[in-house]
């Protein structure tokens, strides 16, 4: 049997929530007969402190579960983050170090200490290495400094240290054909790279989505939004259109928000003065909030301008919800998307008109939600079931090893 490393530091650890890409693709590992182990911290990134968990409980999974200290920090954006993933890289090439070379690396990338530590380690004992991307570091950081070439200078580094880890990689697989085309810039060894969605896995959706009986009246419309509440999303943009077409619905609408973050605080207080009712749930467990989805009418997808995101979570929950889009994001790869399947309308990234006139025709339109409800479903269908999608990574591995 083939043994195979993962490498995650944002893993998802079992007694927590979430859809994570590789808990799915080391299961899938397994089942076709790989030993495979998952190797991240003890630091939860999203609850912001370490973890517990029973020996019990790691030893009924069909994978080693391996956590390596790192320090704590409080905020996604600070110092104190950076020092803390210098120290867990460290606490990897220790590890790396002492234990019996397997036949692959797989990483994902953020945090980039993890990709230095792990490049290093498979060029040394010449190990096969595949880089997965999850997100664009440090291009998603200069979105919170925008301050022009002082922000290029003070990211300088990190920008070599990327470049250094994909030009390392024998395969870059990415979650989106934007991602693989930044990491196949700077490597000289993959000419084609693979673009695997982070998708979802439709059939383990659609049981989960029946798990939870929502009481929804009859009466309502529900809008959702699932994800971070942060920098990157600009929820305020939906409640500003919400005001301008509280007049002109004839629907009782209700904006359903799913999830947490650093501005959890802040929306609320701006939602305050919006003239249609908004409810505030924190963060649910993924069947929770997929059958919340599936009970939905309207999903909507909010980004800030100038954001680093391409095809991201929410873009398959949505599509597997069966639910229209009001896109903001500018991401061309997603837009196209939406243009293709005509299952959602994009507006302008700072429009409040373009995105109140999509939201009221959803809204006014049983018939156009419906049919675009349908093709979301499609795109699903077609572009983000992990059952199918994950065997390209699975084929990619079986070449290397």
């Amino acid at each position: 049997m083939k043994n195979v490393v993962i490498i995650d530091h944002f893993s998802k650890a079992p007694n927590e929530t979430g859809n994570n890409r590789f808990v799915y693709l080391a299961d899938m590992l397994c089942s076709y007969g790989y030993n495979v182990e998952i190797i991240t911290t003890q630091f939860a990134h999203l609850k912001k402190k370490q973890r517990i968990i029973d020996k019990e409980e790691l030893s009924k999974l069909p994978y080693r579960y391996t956590m390596l200290p790192e320090p704590e920090y409080s905020k996604n954006v600070c110092i104190k983050r950076f020092i803390s993933h210098y120290i867990f890289g460290k606490n990897l090439t220790r590890y790396l170090r002492h234990m019996q070379k397997p036949d692959l690396v797989l990483i994902s990338v953020p945090s980039l200490d993890v990709g230095t530590a792990a490049r290093k380690y498979c060029k040394k004992n010449r190990i096969p290495f595949i880089v997965d991307i999850q997100d664009l570091w440090p291009e998603a950081f200069k979105l919170v400094f925008k301050v022009p070439v002082i922000s290029d200078c003070i990211f300088f580094p990190m920008t070599v240290q990327a470049d250094k880890i994909y030009a390392g990689a024998d395969k870059i697989i990415a979650v989106s054909e934007t991602y693989k085309k930044r990491g196949l810039k700077s490597n000289k060894k993959d000419f084609d790279g693979l673009c695997v969605y982070l998708g979802t896995d439709l059939k383990k959706f659609d049981e989960n989505s029946k798990s939870r009986v929502i009481e929804k009246p009859n009466d309502e419309l529900w809008i959702a939004y699932v994800g971070t509440l942060g920098h990157s999303y600009n929820i305020e943009i939906i409640f500003d259109a919400l005001n301008k077409i509280a007049d002109d619905i004839d629907k009782k609408v209700v904006f359903q928000i799913y999830g947490d973050g650093p501005y959890m605080e802040r929306f609320k207080e701006y939602s305050k003065d919006c003239r249609v009712k908004c409810v505030f749930h924190g963060r649910l467990n993924y069947a929770d909030m997929t059958s919340c989805l599936v009970n939905s009418d309207i999903a909507v997808n909010p980004i800030v301008k100038g954001a680093a995101q391409s095809i991201i979570n929410k873009h398959a929950d949505y599509a597997a919800a069966g639910l229209p889009i009001v896109n903001t994001q500018e991401c061309p790869e997603y837009r196209e998307l939406i243009d293709k399947y005509e299952c959602g309308i994009n507006c302008d990234v700072e429009s409040v008109d373009q995105v109140a006139d999509a939201l009221a025709r959803l809204i006014n339109d049983d018939e156009l939600r419906i049919k675009m409800g349908k093709q979301s479903r499609l795109m699903a269908e077609e572009c983000f079931d992990r059952a199918e999608t994950y065997k390209a990574i699975i084929n990619e591995i079986e070449k290397l090893v």
